[in-house]
């Protein structure tokens, strides 16, 4: 029997056959959507965004909003709560530093980043004096897990944010207003003085438009004017204003005000699982820290060895990053914070510390891998890149 007879046999051949003719008759030849999947993917998730300055807007004395558009005319979704690592060159170096996004995600057309001046602030004074409208920048993508997730955070929300802060959870307070969502928000903004309050008056009237959207403001060093809570966002106050303590917790701010409100919240007995932490940057005196070596002094210096290219100095109390950009050698980056593992390195010899918070992969530590963003050489070391 030929070939042809014995497939024609096979149970369900002519089914085949008769479905074959019908998609040949109206199907279309998938190879010509080639690429087109990666392309979608691309513009959904790339790998970095050329940037414009659409808007520069003052909104203390201290901090300035910054409008970014698109420079190819399109910008990636985000949840809110995320940020992008914002690329720039400024004597002769060239590094990173993350912004969260103010911006809601409703705004497709522009992203929102707020700058507050920050004391020897290499990246932030930069931004605030010389960045203008139709400069050009780069970043990264929108990242991030500091964001509202519907299967495990509940409908009621606690924001704690301290002075620039607030910018994640402006976003997340601007989404509500512009979808009209049902859950519940709560705002204690904590700020060292009046002035230093960033969106005051889009926050009161966002409050008293959506009646589920509510905040307190709280200043540490008051006027003498001042009415409203003084002070600082204690167990007391957070007692006070929530009906009860059944909410999800969001702290964004300075090292100063984790190093207050973290305990309060354990005073409060909120489980873990209750709270969500945003790093804002590295530690500013490293050398205070749990676990510092007490015979290294924060002015020591080290020498780092990059096998097979070239060796630096590194001072102790500088993220061993930071240095390396000094000398132009620039490694991947992100979150800044030790968190996201992009700057991922290879610690061949020697010692750094790493301040808790550090997220290491425990195979990681291990195999002596180490994140150069939170990393500090406390001896001569020798790295892999």
């Amino acid at each position: 029997m030929a070939r042809k007879e014995i497939i024609g046999k096979i149970s369900g051949y002519d089914e085949i056959i008769r479905e074959n003719a019908i998609l040949e008759k109206y199907g279309f030849d998938y190879q010509a959507k080639r690429g087109e999947v990666k392309s979608i993917i691309d513009a959904l998730h790339p790998q970095g965004l050329n940037l414009t300055v659409a808007e520069v807007a003052q909104e203390t004395a201290t901090a300035k909003s910054i409008k970014l558009v698109s420079a190819d005319g399109f910008l990636p979704p985000f949840q809110a709560g995320q940020y992008i690592n914002l690329f720039v060159e400024t004597g002769g170096v060239r590094t990173s530093r993350p912004y969260s996004i103010a911006s809601a995600p409703t705004q497709t057309g522009h992203y929102e980043i707020t700058i507050r001046r920050v004391e020897d602030g290499f990246v932030s004074n930069y931004l605030l004096d010389d960045l203008k409208t139709g400069d050009k920048l780069s970043s990264t993508s929108p990242s991030g897990n500091f964001h509202y997730n519907p299967h495990f955070h509940g409908d009621k929300l606690a924001f704690i944010a301290g002075g620039s802060g607030i910018t994640p959870f402006m976003s997340m307070i601007r989404e509500l207003a512009d979808k009209n969502l049902g859950r519940r928000l709560h705002l204690f903004y904590g700020c060292r003085v009046e002035d230093d309050v960033i969106y005051r008056d889009e926050l009161d009237r966002i409050a008293a438009v959506h009646s589920n959207f509510t905040w307190d403001l709280v200043i540490s060093e008051p006027a003498p004017s001042f009415s409203g809570i003084r002070g600082f966002i204690s167990a007391g106050l957070i007692k006070e204003r929530l009906e009860g303590l059944d909410w999800t917790f969001y702290v964004c701010g300075p090292e100063a005000m984790y190093d207050f409100c973290l305990p309060e919240l354990t005073k409060l007995a909120i489980p873990a699982r209750k709270i969500r932490v945003e790093v804002m940057g590295v530690p500013k005196n490293i050398a205070a820290q749990p676990g510092w070596p007490q015979n290294v002094k924060a002015g020591a210096v080290s020498r780092v060895a990059i096998k097979g290219k070239k060796t630096i100095s590194a001072p102790a109390s500088e993220p061993l990053m930071i240095s390396l950009e000094r000398e132009g050698v620039v490694i991947p980056a992100l979150c800044r914070s030790g968190e996201c593992s992009l700057c991922r390195t290879k610690l061949l010899s020697g010692s750094v510390y790493q301040p808790n918070g550090v997220k290491l992969r425990k195979s990681d530590r291990a195999f002596g891998y180490i994140h150069p963003c939170m990393a500090y050489p406390i001896t001569d070391i020798e790295i892999l890149l």
